[in-house]
């Protein structure tokens, strides 16, 4: 029995892409009669609006995909996240890290920075200063290095049976819980899947770079390994991502336009996208 779930943030109505990917995680949990979740990702107040959830549980409807037990809503689990944090913190695998999004450019585009996918690591050696912390906005990070060493490095299959092995490179101090936020998209993402039960994450092949970090994660807190599906995305014809901000193409708008929504899963599951649109590993 497999176990999946559907993720969105409601910072905007679904698209093509939410829908290739909530009807592959459906039609996984249901052909081997098991369980499909859905959850709403939420943390990010400034952005989610309660009409998107709305649209969310509408675009699943019209698409004919239902959804097993409660909605899991990330906003309601903060102490969840908080006890995984406080975990981590008890093993000194955590640091406050003080550092700006300017800090951290800066750093990245001085002669011999580091390169922009990593964190330079300016908080990491700090003594640890409660005072500091208490007047000061500041991030949580992964101490990487120590969290390899105590873990090894992870390793993950995916759906085909192919087994990976993350190497050091693959994983720099990710930020756990940030200064506007609970819980990152890491933690709050391992946290919830092992709360659900889930066992086949189906993602975007986008977020493939984001497994070695959550299996380091999982490793760290005993919590079970999944399998992860990471399929190809939709994109436009000329390969432009499809995304909210970009305001691509939504469900609604399909509906509204009279397209027939279990036909269009249907489609989708048999690798056929409206004219317009193209399937494109990331």
């Amino acid at each position: 029995m497999i176990v999946t779930r559907f993720a969105p943030s409601p910072s905007g109505r679904l698209h093509l892409g939410h829908a290739y990917s909530a009807a592959i995680g459906h039609a996984r949990a249901r052909e081997t009669g098991g369980k499909f979740r859905l959850r709403i990702e939420d943390l990010d107040q400034t952005r989610c609006r309660r009409e998107f959830v709305e649209g969310i549980y509408d675009d699943l409807g019209w698409l004919g995909l239902d959804w097993d037990g409660a909605v899991l809503v990330q906003s309601q689990r903060t102490v969840a996240y908080q006890a995984a944090l406080e975990d981590l913190k008890a093993r000194g695998l955590t640091y406050a890290c003080f550092c700006t999004r300017a800090d951290i450019a800066q750093s990245l585009t001085a002669p011999h920075g580091y390169a922009a996918a990593s964190y330079p690591g300016t908080c990491r050696g700090l003594p640890d200063d409660p005072e500091r912390r208490a007047a000061t906005p500041h991030s949580w990070r992964l101490d990487s290095a120590k969290a390899l060493e105590m873990a090894g490095l992870p390793r993950w299959t995916e759906a085909d049976g192919a087994t990976f092995t993350a190497s050091a490179s693959d994983i720099g101090d990710a930020i756990l819980a940030r200064k506007d936020a609970p819980a990152s998209y890491h933690l709050s993402c391992v946290v919830d899947d092992a709360q659900s039960g889930v066992t086949m994450v189906v993602r975007g092949a986008d977020l493939r770079p984001s497994t070695p970090i959550q299996r380091l994660l999982q490793s760290l807190l005993g919590l079970a390994e999944p399998t992860y599906l990471h399929h190809a995305l939709v994109t436009h014809e000329d390969g432009r991502r499809l995304a909210k901000r970009d305001l691509a193409p939504t469900l609604v708008a399909m509906r509204d336009r009279g397209v027939d929504g279990p036909e269009l899963a249907a489609q989708l599951l048999d690798g056929q996208v409206p004219a317009g649109f193209r399937l494109q590993d990331a």
